[in-house]
């Protein structure tokens, strides 16, 4: 490899990542004629999105959906987020590690696995990488009817995820899994983007902040270049009270799912998600890094079954089908 391709490669990100690369900028604008509006100089006059413009967010991510997913239909109401596609494959890609891991190195996939994300939103991203990359089932949860809607528009109007992904609706807002999981489902992993900030007020500083970073400008109040309505973004106590209920949930449906897992933004969140694992009594949980650009986060992951169980897991649901 040459060292000017060294450099353009985000070396953070997963290695089966296919957003390791700087941006092909001339297919992305063939795979979507619209982005090319949006394209400027940089401060060091090489051709760039302009991260700041939500909408400008939003036509790239159609076109790497496109270019690289083969998604030729992603259509969500503005208002809701429009997520950072490298950093959401990047977590699929730990997710299947994870799995691999705990099936001596190799991969289930296909029918073999069924996914749960929790707060699938109207973009529905994870389901989409995840059935284009590795072809598993997902179970997509959201407590917002119209967010659930829109991600079912996105399922019906793509072939590849029209047999693989179904949506529920959570009736009760303070649940996670209450009313999503049966009694008799099995879900090999969970995975959920937490919401991040406490509140509104706290929300706008995140966003004030990012905005300076991307363009250099103070403002007063900031435009969310990712979008995002307040569920998406906001609950009572942020993540760290999200994450705990998960937790506590979780020990509800341990011999349901074999591997619960989230994002964990902060990392002064750790030692508390670390204190309920224990006194929950996870079995096994394991802490994942992951980065992209200069922003890092991490996967915490746990399960309840116990080595004996989870042999009996493998035995039924992977190696069975293998």
């Amino acid at each position: 490899m040459s060292l000017e391709k060294n450099k353009s490669v985000k070396a953070r990100l997963h290695s089966r990542n296919k957003n390791r690369e700087r941006y092909d900028l001339g297919a992305l604008i063939m795979s979507n004629p619209e982005l090319k509006q949006y394209i400027t100089p940089n401060k060091l006059g090489v051709d760039s999105i302009d991260f700041a413009n939500p909408i400008a967010v939003k036509l790239l991510n159609k076109a790497l959906l496109n270019h690289y997913y083969g998604i030729k239909n992603w259509e969500f109401p503005d208002e809701n987020l429009c997520p950072p596609i490298p950093g959401r494959a990047d977590y699929i890609h730990h997710i299947a590690d994870v799995l691999s891991e705990s099936n001596f190195g190799r991969m289930p996939s296909g029918d073999r696995i069924t996914c749960l994300d929790v707060g699938v939103g109207a973009n529905c991203i994870y389901p989409i990488i995840g059935v284009t990359e590795y072809d598993w089932n997902f179970i997509g949860s959201d407590i917002d009817l119209k967010s659930v809607a829109a991600a079912q528009q996105i399922i019906d109007a793509n072939t590849p995820l029209a047999t693989k992904v179904i949506c529920r609706l959570q009736k009760d807002p303070t649940s996670i899994f209450y009313g999503i999981i049966g009694k008799e489902d099995k879900i090999d992993v969970t995975i959920c983007n937490p919401p991040f900030h406490a509140s509104a007020e706290d929300a706008q500083k995140g966003t004030r902040r990012k905005v300076k970073n991307l363009s250099g400008k103070k403002v007063k109040t900031a435009q969310l270049n990712f979008a995002g309505i307040s569920n998406e973004l906001i609950c009572e106590g942020g993540e760290a009270q999200f994450i705990q209920q998960i937790i506590r949930e979780s020990k509800n449906y341990s011999k349901n799912v074999y591997w619960f897992s989230t994002l964990v933004s902060k990392q002064s969140n750790l030692k508390g998600i670390y204190k309920l694992l224990e006194k929950n009594q996870a079995i096994q949980f394991k802490t994942i890094p992951m980065g992209t650009g200069n922003k890092s986060s991490r996967i915490v992951a746990w399960t309840f079954l116990s080595l004996e169980a989870q042999k009996e897991w493998r035995d039924k649901r992977w190696e069975a089908q293998s």
